[in-house]
């Protein structure tokens, strides 16, 4: 083989690695082939809101189930809808801004005390979670808790990691935006 088809083969190759890796990042390429599956606990994260359930509820179930708001378009989409559950695109920004990763779940609904996310299509072979929330003196607990899975076993595990801290990292801000977005409603005459 001459100097330019090796240069050309390492380039294909090069190049499709960063095409793989481009497609886990953005959730564009899903890895769930059942092989060498490890798990990984997210969660739990709880907060308090100074809200009752229902109205902690409805502000976690309205970008779903009710109007969605256009700061709500960019981060989540419904793609189907029936009375308990619908499919969602969710948006998250991710390297710095560049890329987006898209997640396909769905999420099913008890109200008031339970919301429910089973992954479809992402950068992981499966996640499961859960919102679940409780009444207490001052308003509401809201706790949060899943498992994620990988496929491919160290090398997918330590994927897993990667993608864990910035998928609680994604939680975490949304808690905080439905206490705040509750805690508003809450405090309306």
């Amino acid at each position: 083989m001459t100097w330019l088809g090796r240069l050309t083969a390492a380039a294909a190759v090069g190049g499709g690695m960063a095409a793989g890796y481009l497609g886990l990042v953005s959730g564009a390429l899903s890895v769930d082939v059942g092989v060498g599956r490890r798990t990984l606990p997210l969660g739990p994260q709880a907060i308090d809101v100074a809200a009752p359930c229902e109205v902690v509820f409805d502000v976690i179930a309205q970008p779903y189930l009710g109007r969605t708001t256009r700061a709500m378009r960019e981060k989540a989409r419904v793609l189907e809808r029936g009375s308990d559950m619908v499919l969602a695109a969710h948006f998250t920004p991710v390297a710095g801004g560049r890329l987006t990763a898209t997640t396909v779940e769905t999420v099913r609904f008890t109200r008031p005390e339970r919301v429910d996310f089973r992954l479809v299509r992402g950068p992981v072979a499966a996640v499961v979670e859960s919102f679940r929330l409780s009444g207490h003196e001052a308003g509401t607990r809201l706790v949060y808790e899943g498992e994620m899975g990988t496929d491919g076993w160290a090398p997918g595990e330590r994927w897993g990691l990667v993608v864990g801290r910035r998928w609680e990292a994604t939680v975490a801000a949304s808690l905080s935006t439905i206490k705040a977005e509750a805690e508003r409603r809450a405090a309306r005459p």
